[in-house]
């Protein structure tokens, strides 16, 4: 290794340990030896395919080196880092909420359930939790929102890899099925290649109906 690689992977252990600092610090009143369960989302904005939650409870003593904000970190780290959290988390949970449900509720409700489900089914059961800037209704547990939490906790920076992976990954499968809309290389996000498919061919099954009003007619879904 040489010199100017040992000061980058210093400094990024110091950058991991001040996110689990920071975590550590501003969930202490509701710890009392528990643990801390971080929760993000990912796919609230696309105009098609599912919103995810991810609910990950890391070792309180162990850094996982490179999470960041999942929008922050290239493909391949992501995919490294997402068998890494898997292994090593205490446990964790990745719940999708699917178009039809988000159109029923709308997607700010189809994320907290997303959540709530996540949470739900984790074991062992969190004293806490930690979230990317939001407080989800309906869970008894104390919660800590923070705003642009994945780059500021460890423990939602984990959450945010892994829901964006699992949902990438379902998107390309979504592809396979719908060829036509580009799926693989935009994930359902409102890109030109992908408002001009859905003006040509409308909407498939996998399209948010309450999405796409401004780009296609009502007669067409």
């Amino acid at each position: 290794m040489t010199e100017k690689q040992k000061q980058k992977l210093e400094a990024e252990a110091a950058r991991v340990a001040l996110m689990r600092a920071f975590e550590n610090e501003i969930c202490a009143p509701y710890l009392a030896g528990g643990l801390v369960c971080g929760v993000d989302e990912a796919g609230r904005g696309p105009l098609a395919g599912p919103v995810a939650a991810g609910a990950v409870i890391l070792p309180p003593d162990h850094d996982l080196l490179y999470l960041n904000d999942s929008k922050k970190v290239t493909p391949k780290r992501r995919d490294l880092l997402y068998d890494q959290i898997r292994e090593e988390a205490l446990a964790y949970a990745v719940v999708m909420v699917g178009p039809e449900e988000i159109d029923r509720v709308n997607i700010l409700q189809a994320t907290y359930e997303a959540m709530r489900r996540a949470v739900a089914s984790l074991d062992p059961r969190p004293a806490v939790l930690v979230n990317d800037a939001v407080t989800i209704p309906g869970i008894s547990l104390p919660q800590v929102p923070v705003v642009k939490g994945d780059a500021r906790c460890i423990s939602i920076a984990a959450a945010s890899i892994l829901a964006k992976v699992t949902r990438d990954r379902y998107m390309l499968e979504l592809d396979k099925a719908y060829p036509a809309y580009g799926f693989a290389s935009h994930k359902g996000y409102g890109t030109r290649q992908h408002i001009e498919a859905l003006k040509a061919y409308g909407p498939c099954p996998a399209h948010r109906r309450t999405f796409i009003g401004h780009f296609v007619e009502a007669e067409k879904s």
